[in-house]
């Protein structure tokens, strides 16, 4: 393996052990491009690596890859943390504490739909909190158009239902 394909697996490694959440290929894709460390199709072939090798473990929601890392992926990490360079470390660091809100914004609420084994849809509707979920909900729907609106509409309504949910089930 190349010196600079293990640096780009070490610096998507040191990115998602500095964070509490997923990172999407996106999110990633965006910083390391835009510092210009590599190219994109590089970059795709060191997160496919990265998950074959089981150092990060891949989630797809709605057409989106979310990574984590793995315990496997910490020990390596620890092993060869210092091949980063020092400036390089501070540019994650200084990148995710200015966008550390957005970023966890990004993919803690999430909305996926799927067909079922009665032809209808159901829909997966989820804000997580660290690596925990806060509320799951799965809705079945009769058509993918339904399907489709609830996904769209739950990044906006997610809270309101929450409380909703939460006022009405501790009452008493």
């Amino acid at each position: 393996m190349s010196e600079p394909f293990t640096l780009y697996k070490l610096i998507v490694l040191y990115m998602l052990k500095k964070i509490d959440f997923a990172l999407t290929n996106s999110q990633i894709s965006d910083f390391i491009l835009e510092q210009g460390y590599t190219t994109y199709f590089t970059l795709q072939s060191v997160l496919s690596e990265l998950s074959d090798s089981g150092l990060v473990r891949q989630e797809t929601i709605r057409n989106s890859s979310h990574y984590t890392i793995t315990s496997e992926g910490e020990e390596t990490l620890r092993f060869f943390e210092n091949r980063i360079s020092r400036t390089i470390r501070d540019d994650i660091d200084r990148y995710l504490k200015e966008n550390k809100m957005k970023l966890r914004n990004e993919v803690s609420v999430l909305a996926d739909y799927y067909r079922n084994t009665t032809n209808e849809f159901n829909v997966r509707c989820r804000v997580k909190e660290k690596y925990s979920d806060l509320i799951d909900l799965t809705l079945t729907v009769p058509d993918e158009n339904q399907a489709k609106a609830i996904c769209q509409q739950w990044d906006k309504k997610c809270q309101m239902v929450y409380e909703y949910i939460m006022k009405e089930l501790m009452q008493d």
